[in-house]
């Protein structure tokens, strides 16, 4: 068997190897790039807080005791408050007209927070409590809040320490996220871009390539053999 032969054999059973992951590579490309990445990830559906006005100077709130790691003056729905970011990652938020600390937001406080700056035309249909030891699949980072779910599918995440709105899916991105772990072959975390699957089939649609464009030349040229003697016979 010639070495023409040998490299169209492989490069044919490499071309069924690689065909499926090919396909889901490409499908999941296009689908990525239909919609711009701004609607993707919902940009335009929170507007900026409204700016802060304060009566009089803020009260530092009382920071004894606490390994306070950041603090900032934010603007919430029911106006300016203090958040307290301590070592551990955690939040609390306390009022700048007595300097004293306040609930953490419940359900309700969470729903109001969306609908403060919120810009399109659905609805909250539910609030729900993230478990911060399980966060959904489309949050995937530990967080300990709240879930507002709109009635177009959008899914807001509001951190009950700080208040702030610290997520949003759309229902594209959702999708968006799902083929993107198609993509890169991670449907569980979808974060993993280099793995033995992702790097194997990556390397082989490169041999395969490569063996395609040797093919070429190849068969070209006994294209033009076969044309010559045929020319010559007649």
């Amino acid at each position: 068997m010639g070495t023409r032969a040998t490299l169209r054999r492989w490069h044919v059973w490499l071309g069924w190897l690689i065909a499926v992951p090919m396909l889901f590579w490409t499908l999941s490309g296009v689908v990525m790039v239909l919609r711009p990445i701004e609607e993707v990830r919902g940009t335009n559906l929170l507007r900026e807080p409204a700016p802060m006005t304060l009566a009089m100077p803020a009260v530092p709130p009382s920071l004894e005791g606490l390994p306070v790691e950041s603090l900032s003056l934010e603007q919430r729905s029911v106006g300016p408050r203090w958040v307290i970011t301590t070592a551990d990652g955690k939040s609390r938020m306390a009022d700048p007209v007595t300097g004293g600390l306040v609930p953490d937001y419940g359900a309700a406080d969470a729903a109001r927070e969306v609908e403060a700056r919120y810009t399109g035309d659905a609805r909250v249909v539910s609030t729900s409590r993230v478990n911060p030891s399980d966060p959904p699949k489309d949050l995937r980072r530990e967080m300990t809040g709240w879930l507002v779910e709109m009635s177009d599918g959008t899914h807001f995440y509001v951190d009950s320490g700080s208040g702030a709105i610290a997520a949003r899916r759309t229902a594209w991105w959702r999708f968006y996220d799902f083929m993107w772990g198609l993509h890169i072959m991670d449907l569980e975390t979808r974060e993993d871009t280099h793995h033995a699957w992702i790097v194997g089939f990556g390397a082989l649609a490169l041999v395969s390539t490569l063996m395609a464009l040797v093919l070429l030349p190849m068969t070209g040229k006994r294209k033009r053999n076969g044309s010559a003697k045929q020319s010559k016979q007649n």
